[in-house]
Formats: C-alpha cells, structure tokens, sequence
C-alpha cells in the first residue's frame, strides 16, 4: 500500500444538501462508508487529494478515521453533469487479503499490420483479484495483427493473481481494413479497369485502322 494513497477522513454527523454544500465550499468531498456487515459511516474528504487518486481505476484508499485505519475500495462516483465537481462518493470497505470483482480497463499496445487498425470492442473486462492488487489495466499486444485477428477475452493475459469474470468468448478486440481503405481501393480497382478497357478499345481501333 502506497504512502499516497493514505487520507484522514472527518466523521461528520450533519447531513443534507445545504449542509453537504458547505463542505464542497470548503473543498471536502461528502462520502459514505459501507460493506462487511458495519453500519454505514458518513464522512468528508479532503477534495483535492481525493480527485488525483480517484484518476486511477478501482481506487483503494487507507483512510484515517479518528486513528482508526480503514481501507475502502471507490465504489460510485457522482459529479455535477456540467462542472464535473464530485458531489458524494460511495466507498465499500475491504479487507487485506479479501478478493473483490473490478472492473479493468483494457490497453492496445503495439501496432498492427500496416493498412489495418485495431479496434476495442469492450474497454473494459471483469476480474476477480485481490483487493490490495488491483491492476492499472490489461494489456492486449496488437503488433503486427493482421485483418480478421479476434482477440476475446480467453486470449488475454491476465496479470498474477487475477480471474476473468467476463464471458471467455466476449470480443474484445478486432482487427481489420477501414472502410474508406476499401473503398479507395475498389475505386482504384475501377479506375485500373476503365484505363485497361480504354487502352483496350483505342489498341483495336488501330488495328481496324492497319487493316484498311
């Protein structure tokens, strides 16, 4: 557990909205703590140091709550629709050890054959892992794939550890020609063909000249 992800929380024990502004006034994020069978605990965080960590997926935070350490797991995320300020957050508590469901990002690296693209079919794939080892990402190596390559979720390597909870048989990534590509190739294909009939035509018509 990394230094920075520790945060003291405030217990708070007034509620509502007016109350909940003032606290994002003062630069404190209102959050509720629930899970393990405990009584939900509502708290405010400090807003900024708060914000850079949640940048990460799946964030695990080591709250101090009145000296007493606490690791939750970011569980929902609500912000204003226009200014992106968070308004409340929703964090679960874990346990060291514990296994947790997360969603994980999925990342192309690497570059496939040329005059192809890869295209992700799901940014995201469910993994069972342990709560303190929650991964950045997924990696999917895409160099040097050529059109037609399907990459499902089977086919990916997961990091030490983790167990797919997506469908094995879920697409994840497909590769193939883009379709103005295509289409610029059918019209040089057209354009050949017109030229070769042309030259064709004006070859016949010197013969029938020769022949007179």
């Amino acid at each position: 557990m990394s230094e920075d992800n520790k945060v003291v929380a405030e217990l708070r024990e007034n509620f509502g909205k007016g109350f909940a502004r003032r606290l994002r006034a003062a630069g404190k994020i209102p959050a509720v703590i629930y899970g393990h069978g405990t009584e939900p605990q509502h708290v405010a965080l400090p807003g900024h140091q708060v914000a850079l960590l949640i940048r990460r997926a799946n964030a695990l935070i080591d709250l101090d709550i009145a000296g007493k350490g606490q690791l939750v797991l970011v569980k929902d995320v609500q912000k204003d629709p226009v200014r992106q300020i968070i308004e409340h957050m929703d964090l679960i508590v874990v346990k060291k050890g514990e296994k947790v469901q997360v969603d994980v990002p999925v990342v192309l690296v690497g570059e496939p054959f040329p005059g192809t693209v890869a295209m992700l079919d799901a940014t995201s794939v469910s993994l069972e892992v342990e709560a303190t080892h929650i991964p950045q990402n997924v990696e999917v190596d895409v160099e040097g794939a050529e059109d037609g390559t399907q990459i499902t979720a089977a086919d990916l390597t997961l990091p030490k550890g983790a167990a797919l909870v997506t469908e094995p048989e879920t697409l994840i990534v497909g590769v193939s020609v883009p379709l103005d590509t295509l289409a610029a190739d059918e019209e040089i294909a057209e354009a050949d063909a017109e030229v070769a009939e042309e030259q064709s035509e004006e070859a016949e018509a010197a013969e029938e000249g020769d022949d007179k």
